[in-house]
């Protein structure tokens, strides 16, 4: 058997913190509790080892059980959650607390573009500067914040609906779907007056919309201010792509770059800080062993100094040491818990898609899964159309798709090579590079594909295997 990676010698790392906490001395594992060699049967007496509970006991059992390791909610380790200090993000903090203070006199702030590579605390500081703003100023106040996700936006129309609905107070005023794009504005601007005062609009995630749907929709927001009667926007811009804004018309460049903040990645040791804050709010004292916050930083430092992913890791060994019924999280949870993570990862991935994302990847999956070869982009265009017309869903463009195939290839999921086809002109081949078996049943959770996903075999409960998280099979 091949040795796995914890066991090949890695590569020294030019950091000295990273290498010393990758490599640290090897702590045995001693404090798991001893496994019950019998268990009782529904007759009273003994069952043999191993003997397979139902899932109700199993789950009854989960809940009776006290944590030995955490404190309060487990939510303070999600990257979701804000705490009340973000380390080594002060500067940042005041940068756009400064930007934004004059909301707070009353005044219209300049637009605000944050950029950051992935897990370097954008949208964190983001939220808590909104937390602060909004404690000094009175709840009926004319100032108002509206955050969305454009990663989960598809198109301009569903952007500018879901911006204009966030102001409608009854349901008769809502934008519904169907009306023509300009109706949709003229909606949006006469619910953002009835509003008034200023609207602080983030936009997480803005370099992906525009890799979508071009920058036409920026610039109608952009220049929103001189349509409005009452209410004045305020662009907040958050990018993980640096040079997002040189794909820009000049117009909406510089609208948009009124003020500029860059966030650099955590190092290591920053790293290492932002997880002993989180773990002391999380765990009980004790139960986290030497070495464990340094190898979740060391690892989540090598990858960018993604904080996101060191604190993945960190949840990740919790509850794969209760799982090991521990008593204490030791470095061996944080290598099961990067182990499972990469997994997971693609899985995770497909799941946050957008609608027409997911449907154009499961037709990629099913021409890919029949011929076990590359698909021309023609072939995908038709069978997603096929897919999206049984789904109920309205196709989009093929300019759109192809602009998807692209979103897809730079996640990963896909690879696409130019082939020349003589005559017939040049095309994309598209061949896929996640496993099919893992990646469709994640995408056929979906409600958007479970009506045309593949029946699962009857008379059989599917339940994780808890032992190996990553395969699911018939009990």
């Amino acid at each position: 058997m091949p040795p796995s990676p914890e066991d090949r010698p890695a590569e020294t790392p030019e950091r000295p913190e990273i290498a010393q906490a990758l490599n640290p001395a090897a702590a045995p594992v001693n404090d798991r509790r001893p496994a019950a060699g019998i268990s009782p049967s529904p007759s009273g007496g003994n069952a043999p080892a191993g003997t397979p509970s139902s899932a109700g006991e199993f789950l009854d059992s989960i809940l009776q059980s006290k944590s030995e390791l955490y404190r309060g909610s487990r939510e303070v380790l999600r990257d979701s959650y804000i705490p009340s200090r973000l380390p080594h993000r002060e500067q940042q903090i005041r940068q756009v607390a400064e930007v934004l203070a004059p909301a707070l006199r009353g005044d219209t702030p300049s637009n605000l573009l944050i950029y950051g590579k992935i897990g370097t605390g954008k949208t964190a500081v983001v939220a808590q500067v909104r937390q602060d703003i909004l404690r000094r100023v009175d709840p009926s106040g004319q100032l108002t914040f509206v955050t969305l996700n454009c990663g989960n936006i598809d198109t301009p129309y569903s952007l500018l609906q879901t911006i204009g609905n966030s102001f409608a107070r009854t349901e008769p005023d809502r934008i519904p779907t169907g009306w023509s794009l300009d109706r949709v504005q003229a909606a949006m601007r006469r619910l953002m007056d009835t509003k008034g005062g200023t609207i602080l609009l983030v936009l997480d995630e803005i370099d992906r919309l525009v890799a979508r749907s071009g920058d036409n929709v920026l610039y109608t927001l952009s220049q929103i201010n001189t349509e409005l009667e009452v209410a004045r926007l305020v662009l907040i811009g958050i990018s993980n792509d640096l040079k997002f804004t040189n794909h820009l018309d000049a117009r909406v460049r510089s609208r948009l770059n009124e003020e500029k903040i860059l966030f650099p990645p955590y190092d290591a040791v920053q790293l290492q800080d932002i997880l002993r804050d989180r773990a002391r709010e999380a765990f009980k004292d004790g139960v986290v062993d030497p070495g464990v916050v340094e190898r979740c930083a060391a690892y989540a430092a090598l990858e960018n100094g993604d904080a996101r992913r060191a604190l993945a890791l960190l949840r990740l060994a919790s509850e794969m040491a209760e799982r090991d019924h521990a008593k204490r999280i030791t470095p061996d949870h944080v290598v099961k818990a990067k182990n499972r993570l990469e997994q997971d990862i693609i899985v995770e991935c497909v799941r946050t898609l957008p609608p027409h994302c997911k449907v154009l990847l499961y037709a990629i999956l099913q021409s890919f899964e029949r011929r076990r070869n590359g698909v021309l982009t023609g072939e995908v265009y038709d069978s997603y159309k096929r897919l999206a017309e049984r789904l109920g869903l309205q196709p989009l463009h093929a300019r759109s798709i192809s602009n998807y195939v692209s979103e897809l290839e730079s996640l990963g999921l896909i690879r696409a090579t130019i082939v020349s086809r003589g005559r017939g002109g040049r095309t994309r081949e598209i061949l896929v590079d996640v496993p099919i078996s893992e990646t469709m049943p994640a995408l056929e959770e979906d409600p958007l594909i479970s009506p045309v996903g593949r029946p699962k075999p009857r008379g059989q409960m599917l339940l994780t295997n808890f032992d190996n998280p990553g395969r699911t099979g018939p009990l």
